[in-house]
């Protein structure tokens, strides 16, 4: 039977994760060291796991409100308050999801009619362009520089802006390359968007991921830019829970509402112990200081400097990633395109990397590694990627 007819040519067309692809390819080596999928190496803290294996001891397996337990947008809540000074209210613009994937994707469904354009820094997450694809749009690359540390500049961002354009993806810091935005940045970014009356879907997910004395602003506490922002967050980098799948989204009212209704008659609600886990994530947290966030992030850093030096010393062109936790280097003086450097690497040396292409045309040239890998793997790994750069260079 040819099913060509009743599937949709749109999403058909789309192209599979070149993630993913990459993984399974080392998976199936069984040498193989992956730098590919970017999950922490550290187990969700015990304290999370418990609060989740008490819940289901209890008998607690019953549905949550759509929205998700009050408690835990209530806590939501207060770290976003305490943590980046963005006030919501837990009751009517916080919406829990399976994941912040899912809090992208509901939020481009709500937005994105047929014809709208979608403003996406290339190179970015796998996700965004198929998601806009996915909910009707045009997604529209806006690429970003090496030169430019690859952050999003006002220049590009309103060169790309045409009348179709309705909202702008601002996903910081950034993956793959570990990117990050100044607050003058970001003050630059919100200029164009109030002139060209967008919206913003901020994906901050890597948020308490950031180094060398560097914070993190969120574009919603930026002057005018709280009524245009939906921000993305959720639970998987900084509080190591990538399995338990709890995300959130927060915007008006009047946005939330419409996401919360795809919410409904799709997911009906993010599963209640991955919800228990996310609330005892967030209290443990504010109690403690964030300490099992700060040791995490300490030691991410130590992989990245690590990981940047050795690079450098390869010859390899290499900026300075100072958030989540990807380095980006540059390729080209091998000769060899993305595709191909990742491809012999895994096949001569049992090393996965993602070539930067998977991420957008803007990509080529560049591969992403992942350092939310274990120290002695990662060591193992630059030394057989140092034996390849050498002999391919």
């Amino acid at each position: 039977m040819k099913y060509e007819q009743y599937l949709n040519r749109r999403i058909a067309a789309v192209p599979p994760s070149g993630i993913r692809r990459f993984f399974d390819l080392a998976s199936s080596r069984k040498d193989a060291i992956s730098l590919g999928v970017g999950e922490p190496d550290f187990k969700t803290p015990y304290m999370i796991r418990d609060a989740a294996i008490n819940s289901l001891v209890d008998g607690e397996t019953q549905y949550t409100a759509n929205r998700g337990l009050p408690e835990l947008r209530q806590e939501i809540a207060v770290y976003l308050k305490g943590r980046y000074g963005i006030s919501y209210d837990w009751n009517t613009q916080i919406l829990v999801t399976i994941g912040a994937s899912e809090a992208i994707d509901i939020a481009l469904r709500a937005l994105v009619e047929n014809g709208d354009e979608v403003l996406v820094p290339d190179p970015s997450y796998v996700s965004y362009a198929p998601g806009v694809v996915f909910a009707g749009g045009t997604p529209v690359p806006v690429t970003t520089y090496q030169k430019d540390d690859f952050r999003l500049t006002a220049e590009s961002l309103e060169k790309a802006i045409t009348p179709r354009s309705k909202l702008l993806i601002l996903p910081y810091p950034n993956n793959p390359t570990g990117a990050i935005m100044e607050k003058a940045d970001l003050e630059a970014v919100a200029r164009v968007v109030e002139k060209h009356d967008l919206l913003v879907i901020s994906d901050e997910i890597y948020s308490e991921l950031i180094y060398d004395g560097h914070t993190h602003v969120s574009f919603a506490s930026l002057e005018g830019m709280y009524p245009r922002t939906i921000t993305i967050n959720g639970f998987s980098k900084a509080f190591a829970m990538t399995g338990w799948r709890v995300g959130y989204a927060c915007a008006a009212e009047e946005i939330i509402g419409v996401m919360n209704k795809i919410h409904q008659y799709a997911i009906m609600c993010a599963p209640r112990q991955g919800q228990v886990a996310a609330l005892a994530a967030l209290r443990t947290g504010r109690e403690n200081g964030y300490e099992s966030i700060l040791a995490m992030r300490d030691s991410y850093d130590r992989r990245r400097r690590l990981m940047v030096s050795a690079f450098r010393e390869m010859g390899l062109d290499c900026f300075d990633p100072f958030g989540a936790f990807y380095v980006f280097p540059s390729v080209s003086r091998t000769g060899l395109s993305s595709e191909e450097f990742c491809a012999q690497l895994l096949q001569e040396k049992d090393v996965a990397a993602v070539p930067g292409t998977a991420f957008g045309p803007s990509g080529e040239g560049h591969i992403r590694c992942c350092y939310a890998t274990a120290i002695d793997k990662i060591n193992i790994a630059l030394e057989r990627m140092s034996d390849f750069v050498a002999h391919h260079s």
